[in-house]
């Protein structure tokens, strides 16, 4: 029996793969994990994951749900069968990246999450989602719903993550790597060095897309992830 587990993002809940997991394969019992709030690293979530799911895995994680997928299968590549990596990167935290963490943690600490949170929506979003009241909007309500402690020990979590390039390679199981071609948080570099490391990756670029691609452009994302998803069908 195969499962398939859709990883948030950073903060993120299920909102973000609802456009996702509404048409996913019923076969594959489909769900959204929250063990990324749960747990403290990206070596905790990934290893109540494998605990918490006895099955053979589809992993489909975006963004920080990217890095952990790409966690779990360097713990476990036996027990993965597919893998599908969306707006991600395989690369350890930057110090430029690392300080900017830092000072958006004192600031959640300050109670202040809504002003990091609309400071920093121009990066998450297509400029042409500029003006999506009704998409900011819920990405706002699902971040603020995870609150300052989790936003906090999350953002830890990335800033610790390990260099999973360096076991990549070793990815036996058919991956799908897609990205925003507008990406500002994790760029289309990002994607395509992964989908390098990893043998016979496909790589996708959605277009007029930024970072929260699930969300931006659903009906895209949902044409490809279907039609690899029904190749895993077929396996």
């Amino acid at each position: 029996m195969t499962q398939l587990v859709f990883l948030p993002g950073l903060a993120a809940d299920a909102v973000m793969w609802e456009h996702q997991l509404a048409v996913a394969p019923k076969q594959f019992s489909p769900v959204v994990s929250d063990v990324h709030a749960r747990h403290a690293s990206l070596h905790d979530m990934a290893a109540c994951l494998l605990l918490e799911h006895a099955e053979d895995l589809i992993l489909c994680g975006a963004s920080m749900g990217g890095m952990l997928a790409m966690e779990i299968v360097r713990q476990a590549p036996q027990r993965v069968r597919a893998l599908a990596l969306l707006g991600t990167s395989a690369r350890p935290e930057t110090d430029a990246m690392r300080a900017l963490r830092e000072s958006a943690i004192t600031l959640f600490a300050q109670g202040r999450a809504l002003e990091v949170l609309e400071a920093n929506l121009q990066f998450a979003f297509h400029p042409s989602r500029s003006k999506d009241l009704s998409l900011r909007q819920r990405y706002l309500d699902f971040v603020l719903r995870a609150g300052a402690q989790q936003l906090i020990r999350q953002n830890r979590a990335l800033m610790a993550r390990a260099d999973a390039r360096l076991h990549l390679g070793t990815v036996a199981c058919p991956t799908l790597v897609m990205c925003g071609d507008s990406d500002q948080l994790t760029p289309p570099e990002c994607s395509l060095e992964i989908a390098q490391l990893i043998k016979g990756a496909e790589f996708t670029l959605v277009p007029d897309c930024g970072h929260m691609l699930t969300m931006e452009r659903p009906a895209e994302v949902n044409s490809v992830l279907l039609k690899w998803l029904s190749q895993q069908c077929r396996g």
